[in-house]
């Protein structure tokens, strides 16, 4: 019983305690998206293990393999049995890059998480720059792909006018929202559900929590490997996608006040417009029945009344959305002094 007694206060010491808690919980994890990098894997896998090994933190390396066909999971599976630190998750079916990343961050366990792209277009090394970032203060540092190695026309041109769009409408100022190496705290990602395309706009949907955010600029290589998956096809999935944060960022919480201003300028038109009607028939005697503008007033004032009930049911989806799951519509960085503190 003595034994066991002295057991047990060894397992209590704090030394032990914290050793156990960095065993379970590394400080730094990785999450990449894989679809179809057969030939890329082993090389990404020696940069990245030699890359984080120098940074002397304790990590974790997630691997998503968003349904490919070639032998990409098979690699992985070949990687996973001697790295005790590489995990592997594959998917049912193609999902999309933004579902891999989704699954990657409700199994991340560090402090830190860092995304990047399979394709050894980013520069492991990179990794310790971003740390330093979040190290200074900062919750979410962004990778820019300054010197990019990537076709003019159908690459650079379509990001570079994105960007600017993204930048503009969001607020957020980064000249490469779609760079993948970023690093984020793990609380900011907590926070955020992705849908769609919206793994790009994670800095702009995380400014709507008060979270500091930086750009730094990154290594880009050209591609030696595979074909890329991205194309001009994604932009207009993005633009869409620009709607939806726009909309989250400035009314999500409040849906009256964007419905119901449209609303209330669309039928006050239409109001006027019958108004100046049936002044001309009552005044001037001018047959109204069959002008345009008759037809005009009273579409204005459906269409603006048809708004204000969007308006409507969009507040009561709101309200049932933060109050089942008792969610506040705030964010709290930090608390300090009394029962806080402990």
């Amino acid at each position: 019983m003595h034994a066991i007694a002295e057991r047990a206060s060894e397992y209590s010491h704090p030394a032990f305690m914290d050793a156990a808690h960095t065993a379970a919980a590394p400080y730094l994890t990785v999450v990449i998206p894989v679809l179809n990098e057969a030939e890329n894997l082993p090389i990404l896998a020696e940069r990245l293990t030699d890359a984080l090994e120098k940074l002397g933190r304790t990590y974790e390396i997630i691997i998503i393999d968003d349904g490919s066909r070639d032998a990409s999971f098979t690699i992985l599976t070949d990687l996973a049995r001697t790295n005790p630190h590489l995990r592997v998750v594959r998917l049912r079916r193609n999902f999309g890059q933004t579902a891999a990343f989704s699954a990657g961050f409700d199994r991340a366990r560090g402090e830190v998480v860092v995304t990047l792209d399979a394709d050894l277009q980013n520069d492991p090394a990179d990794i310790g720059m971003l740390l330093e970032r979040i190290d200074a203060g900062y919750d979410v540092v962004s990778g820019w792909r300054a010197h990019r190695q990537d076709p003019f026309l159908n690459r650079r041109l379509p990001s570079i006018i994105a960007n600017w769009i993204i930048s503009r409408v969001t607020g957020v100022h980064l000249h490469d929202f779609g760079c993948s190496l970023k690093a984020y705290r793990t609380e900011v990602l907590s926070e955020i559900r992705l849908y769609g395309e919206l793994h790009r706009f994670i800095p702009a949907i995380a400014s709507w929590q008060g979270v500091a955010v930086t750009e730094l600029p990154v290594h880009h290589a050209p591609r030696q490997f595979g074909k890329s998956k991205y194309g001009i096809g994604r932009t207009l999935r993005v633009i869409l996608d620009l709607i939806t944060i726009r909309f989250l960022l400035s009314y999500g919480t409040r849906p009256m006040q964007i419905f119901g201003l449209f609303g209330l300028i669309l039928s006050g038109l239409g109001m006027l417009t019958g108004v100046y009607l049936t002044y001309t028939k009552l005044v001037y005697n001018e047959s109204i029945g069959n002008r345009p503008l008759l037809l005009l007033a009273v579409l204005l004032i459906v269409v603006g009344m048809q708004l204000i009930s969007m308006g409507l049911v969009g507040e009561l989806v709101v309200r049932t959305y933060y109050e089942t799951q008792s969610k506040p519509i705030y964010v709290v960085r930090e608390e300090i002094g009394g029962e806080a503190s402990s």
